[in-house]
């Protein structure tokens, strides 16, 4: 028998104690914005992309509001330790998921390993969703500050795309 995808299954769980809009400026059409970001950084970077997809669903997934929520990463990675099972990650790739989403709250992590420092690029290029600019001297990544990737992240942030990973490889759709 095929398994489904992990995060086709992993997403209602995620979804069911999600407190804001699924829809909203954290919710699951960023995720997926954040993890075509990933994917597009990934192949310049060789980071690991199966990280990058649990990164991707967990980074805002326990956040309380769409405002200041300082400790949000570390409550996402408080719920992929809870869910540690079902990732289908070894133990190398979940530590760096752990380190992802607590550096995601707390600023450049310049000592991370390429896949948390392409996971963190890979959201702050979706920051022009809430109408600020993308600045690269914050991205972590050369991939991350190459002009094209930030044409494409910054133009598909700002109109909000909503990625077409959602309902393909998701099944979530709005």
């Amino acid at each position: 028998m095929i398994k489904p995808p992990v995060v086709r299954v992993l997403l209602p769980r995620i979804l069911e104690q999600y407190r804001l809009n699924q829809e909203g400026i954290h919710g699951v059409p960023h995720w997926g914005r954040v993890l075509e970001n990933g994917r597009r950084l990934a192949a310049l970077t060789g980071a690991d992309l199966a990280v990058i997809e649990m990164f991707s669903i967990f980074h805002d997934a326990c956040r309380r509001s769409d405002g200041w929520d300082p400790e949000h990463g570390p409550r996402g990675a408080a719920l992929a330790r809870r869910l540690r099972e079902q990732l289908g990650l070894d133990d190398g790739q979940f530590a760096e998921l752990i380190s992802a989403c607590e550096f995601h709250t707390s600023g450049p992590a310049v000592e991370a390993s390429i896949t948390v420092l392409t996971c963190l690029d890979a959201d702050r290029l979706d920051i022009p969703r809430v109408g600020m600019s993308i600045k690269p001297d914050l991205l972590s990544t050369a991939a991350g500050r190459n002009p094209e990737t930030l044409s494409w992240a910054g133009k598909r942030a700002a109109s909000r795309v909503l990625p077409a990973v959602c309902a393909d490889e998701w099944d979530w759709r709005p």
